[in-house]
C-alpha cells in the first residue's frame, strides 16, 4: 500500500503541472495571434514523443525498474518547464512554434514515462480478490484526471494573475521539491528490472491487447479532436470582445470549463466499477460494455454537430447546449476510458505488464496525435461543427475495434 500511495502522489503532482502547462501554452500563444493550426502544431511533437516513449518505456521499465522510469518522467518535466521560459517573444512565429514543439516533445516523453510507471504499478500492487484490480486502476486514473482538471484551472489562473514566466518557473520549483521527496521516501515493493528483457517483446501477440489498443486510438482521438483546440478557442472567441479585460475574464471561464469537465470526468472514472456493478459481472459482460458505451458515446458529438451546424451564429443558448452536451460526453467517455484502463491490465500478465501497458499507451498517444492534428485542421476549415462530426466518426471506429475483444485470452482470475 505504501508503494502504491507514493506512486499515486508522484503521479498527481506530475499531472497537476501537465494540465496547467497545457492551458498556459494554449491560451498564451492564442493571445499572441497563433492560428488554430499553429496551436495544434505546438502539441504535435508532444504526442509523437508519447508514442515513441510508450513503445520503449515498457522495455526500459522491464530492464531497469519502474522507479527509474518514474523518476525520469518527473525530472524531464522540470527540464521542459525551465526550457519553456527561455522563449524570446521577439522571435519569429515559425521559430517560436518549432521551439515550443521541441519543449512540448520533452514534456510528452516525461508524461508517458510517469504514466506507464504508475499504471503498471497498479497491476503489480493491486489486490486480486473480487473487483480489486478494477477499483484500484479506476481510483488512480480517476483521481489523476481530477487533479489534471485542477491543473487546467491553475494554469488559466496563473496566466491571468502572475504571467507566463512566473507561472512556469513556480511549477518547476514545486515539482523539483516533490521529486526529491519521492526519491527520499519511496518504499520498496516495485520490481527493479530484469536484464534479459528484449525490446522485441513490446509487440504483443495477444489479440485482445492489439484490438483494445486499436479502440483506444480512436477513443482518445475523438476526444482531442474537439478538446485540444476546437472548444477552448471557440469559447474564448465567444466570451471575449477583444479588450484586455474581457480577454482575462475569458481565460478564467475557459479554464474553469476545461477544469470542471476533466474533474467530473475523473470523478465518474473513479466510480466506474460501482456504476457498472463490476463486482457482480462476468468477464464477458465487462468486455461487451466496451462496445456498447463507445456506440452510445458516438451519438453525443453527432447530435451536437447537427445542433451547431443548424444554429448558425453562436449565442447564449448554443453555448449552454454545448456545455451540457459535452458534460454528457465526458460522463460516457469516463466509463469508456475506465473500462479500457482496466481491460489492458486484465488482458496482460505480470511478466509482460510494463510492455503491454507501454504498447497500449503508445496507441493512446497515437490517438491523441491524430486528434490534435485534426482539431486544428477541422476547426480552421469547418469550425466546431467539423470537430464534432469527426469525433463521431472516430468513436464509431472505436466501437468497431471493441467488438473484436474476446474472453479467451484473459489470464485466469484477472477479471
Amino acid at each position: 500500500m505504501a508503494a502504491y500511495m507514493a506512486v499515486t502522489a508522484a503521479y498527481w503532482a506530475f499531472m497537476l503541472t501537465d494540465g496547467a502547462l497545457r492551458m498556459l501554452v494554449l491560451l498564451h500563444f492564442h493571445t499572441l495571434g497563433f492560428s488554430p493550426v499553429e496551436l495544434a502544431y505546438l502539441f504535435v511533437l508532444y504526442e509523437i514523443a508519447g508514442m515513441v516513449t510508450n513503445l520503449s518505456a515498457g522495455w526500459i521499465a522491464a530492464r531497469f525498474g519502474l522507479t527509474s522510469t518514474l523518476y525520469a518522467g518527473l525530472g524531464l518535466q522540470i527540464v521542459a518547464l525551465l526550457a519553456l521560459v527561455q522563449l524570446d517573444p521577439t522571435w519569429a512565429v515559425g521559430l517560436s512554434v518549432v521551439y515550443v514543439m521541441l519543449v512540448q516533445g520533452v514534456s510528452g516523453v516525461a508524461k508517458d514515462l510517469a504514466k506507464m510507471s504508475s499504471k503498471s504499478a497498479v497491476k503489480l500492487l493491486a489486490p486480486t480478490e473480487g473487483d480489486g484490480l478494477f477499483r484500484w486502476v479506476a481510483v488512480l486514473t480517476g483521481s489523476k484526471n481530477a487533479v489534471k482538471g485542477l491543473g487546467f484551472l491553475l494554469g488559466a489562473a496563473l496566466l491571468a494573475l502572475a504571467g507566463f514566466d512566473v507561472a512556469v518557473l513556480g511549477m518547476a520549483a514545486v515539482l523539483a521539491v516533490i521529486l526529491v521527496a519521492v526519491i527520499a521516501r519511496m518504499p520498496s515493493g516495485l520490481p527493479t528490472g530484469r536484464k534479459d528483457a528484449k525490446f522485441r517483446e513490446v509487440f504483443s501477440k495477444n489479440r485482445n491487447i492489439n484490438w483494445l489498443s486499436f479502440a483506444r486510438v480512436f477513443l482518445f482521438g475523438a476526444r482531442d479532436v474537439w478538446f485540444v483546440v476546437g472548444i477552448p478557442i471557440y469559447f474564448h472567441s465567444v466570451l471575449s470582445d477583444g479588450s484586455h479585460a474581457s480577454g482575462r475574464s475569458a481565460f478564467f471561464l475557459v479554464g474553469s470549463f476545461m477544469a470542471v469537465w476533466i474533474i467530473l470526468y475523473g470523478v465518474v472514472q473513479a466510480n466506474a466499477p460501482r456504476l457498472l456493478r463490476a463486482k457482480s459481472r462476468e468477464a464477458g459482460e465487462l468486455i461487451g460494455m466496451a462496445t456498447r458505451f463507445a456506440a452510445m458515446l458516438a451519438i453525443v458529438p453527432a447530435i451536437l454537430a447537427i445542433i451547431v451546424y443548424g444554429a448558425g451564429a453562436p449565442d447564449m443558448w448554443l453555448t449552454v447546449t454545448l456545455v451540457i452536451g459535452l458534460l454528457v460526453f465526458g460522463a460516457l467517455f469516463a466509463v469508456n476510458s475506465s473500462l479500457h484502463s482496466y481491460l489492458i491490465l486484465a488482458f496482460t500478465d505480470t511478466k509482460r505488464v510494463t510492455m503491454d501497458v507501454g504498447f497500449y499507451y503508445m496507441a493512446n498517444a497515437a490517438g491523441r496525435l491524430i486528434g490534435t492534428v485534426l482539431s486544428g485542421a477541422s476547426y480552421q476549415f469547418g469550425g466546431l461543427t467539423a470537430c464534432l462530426a469527426v469525433a463521431a466518426v472516430m468513436l464509431g471506429l472505436s466501437a468497431l475495434g471493441a467488438t473484436k475483444l474476446t474472453q479467451h485470452e484473459v489470464p485466469h482470475g484477472a477479471v
